[in-house]
């Protein structure tokens, strides 16, 4: 499960990351702080799963 849920963070990290790009590119700003959005999500989730590594060692 625990690998599961980082899969699932680094996509939405590397989701947003485009996203963002693609809407700092396009001058698009809604598209912009989605992508934002969805990066730091997928931060919360993969910090969320290193503490939850910790405290299983």
């Amino acid at each position: 499960m625990a690998r599961e849920q980082k899969a699932k963070a680094k996509v939405e990290q590397v989701k947003g990351k485009a996203e963002g790009t693609v809407g700092r590119a396009t001058d698009d700003e809604s598209l912009t702080a989605e992508g934002q959005t969805e990066k730091s999500k997928g931060d919360v989730r993969q910090a969320k799963e290193k503490i939850k590594d910790v405290f299983r060692r």
